[in-house]
């Protein structure tokens, strides 16, 4: 007969009474009443000790806990997840502690504990198969991604933050809040990272504006970015993934600095920006860089920025065309639209083939492709499926 229910205690009492007596069999009695041998003989002794209160229910807690966390280091858990905004989980926690020195640091397991116990809520991680396979450059300023991420209020006006990041090293390179998405804004931005991380190779972005049009022309930042020897790549139209380190990049700012906040100006937003960003580049670990964090990947570009653009310089063999006021070029007395972002300046033809295809360049660059044998003037936007970076499992471009 277990022992349960409002009359445990007098059930308790009865046991030990008729145990007690001078020739009970104690293991006989424990078979009756439903209870071990072990726990009969303890509250017979508790009995004979304490007398009624010794039957009462006690903490199965132990007395003491010699592996318990010590409370510096749970004080240094929890200080390190407010720094995070409450956005990192065990492992970045504990990496954290490690860079910085502190000894004994615990397990993430533990980490994780010590979170739940202060009601710090772990986010479970969104169930996604995952990227059948990652394409990363090999070296720093390969590649740089860039994007807006969305706008949001501000008290006065709206922040449009723009970033940048190096594909190799996942070093944030840009992060500014701005007040607009221009041109102008962006390249000044641009100007500043230029002059102080040096030319990336090349740079990733979608089709929007500034860097693209959803007509196919050239916008003037796309030009600038060519002058400079920098050639600009641009995902498939509607394919955010094709930029997916930008796409992270911005879950995570958006989870570690911007959730929760509200910024009175884009004075304050740009400080809280400058906070989170050297935090992500120099504390954050990163887990596809092995909990790394991404300055210890990053070096600055051999390519410095020039102030005055360079000249343009042709092949002796390539046929050189200058773009007029409306964006056209004259070929074998036929005109053909280039674009307004690139009037005045000179670009060159090069043959592909017999039968009257011509690639067209602006500096080192293929812009246009031009068809001399089709019915009308045919001119059209280099396919973007050969321009944009692929890994090795990306299809191959797919013709017209």
């Amino acid at each position: 007969m277990p022992f349960t229910g409002v009359s445990a205690m007098d059930r308790k009492r009865e046991f030990v009474e008729l145990a007690g007596r001078a020739g009970a069999n104690v293991r006989t009695l424990c078979r009756r009443y439903g209870v071990s041998p072990t726990t009969g003989y303890k509250w017979l002794a508790r009995w004979r000790a304490e007398g009624a209160a010794g039957l009462a229910e006690r903490s199965r807690r132990p007395a003491g806990s010699p592996g318990r966390t010590p409370a510096a280091m749970e004080e240094a858990v929890l200080g390190v997840r407010a720094a995070s905004n409450g956005a990192w989980g065990g492992r970045k926690i504990g990496r954290v502690l490690r860079d910085r020195g502190v000894a004994a640091v615990p397990a993430a397991s533990t980490i994780s504990a010590i979170l739940a116990r202060h009601g710090e809520l772990l986010a479970r991680a969104a169930e996604h198969p995952g990227p059948l396979a990652r394409f990363e450059r090999a070296t720093p300023n390969e590649l740089w991604q860039m994007d807006f991420k969305g706008h949001f209020a501000l008290h006065a006006g709206r922040c449009h933050p723009l970033t940048a990041l190096d594909d190799c090293s996942r070093f944030n390179l840009v992060l500014a809040a701005c007040g607009d998405e221009r041109a102008t804004t962006v390249r000044a931005t641009l100007e500043a990272a230029f002059r102080r991380y040096g030319l990336p190779l090349a740079m990733l972005t979608d089709w929007g504006s500034p860097w693209g049009d959803a007509g196919g022309e050239l916008t003037g930042l796309a030009a600038w970015l060519m002058r400079l020897g920098v050639r600009l790549l641009h995902g498939r139209p509607r394919h955010p993934q094709t930029q997916g380190k930008e796409e992270r990049f911005h879950r995570t700012l958006k989870a570690e600095a911007l959730a929760g906040k509200s910024f009175r100006d884009l004075a304050a937003c740009q400080r809280a920006f400058d906070a989170f960003r050297l935090r992500y580049n120099h504390e954050r670990p990163h887990e596809a860089l092995g909990m790394a964090v991404p300055a210890t990947r990053y070096r600055a570009s051999a390519r410095p920025f020039p102030e005055v653009l360079p000249p343009i310089d042709y092949a002796p063999g390539d046929l050189v065309r200058k773009v007029d006021s409306d964006g056209f070029i004259s070929f074998r007395n036929r005109p053909f639209r280039i674009g307004k972002a690139l009037r005045g300046e000179p670009v060159a033809l090069r043959a592909t083939a017999g039968d009257g295809r011509f690639d067209v360049f602006f500096c080192s660059q293929r812009v246009r492709a031009i068809d001399l044998g089709a019915a009308g003037p045919s001119c059209g936007l280099v396919d973007d499926a050969e321009r944009r970076p692929r890994g090795p499992q990306d299809p191959q471009p797919q013709r017209p």
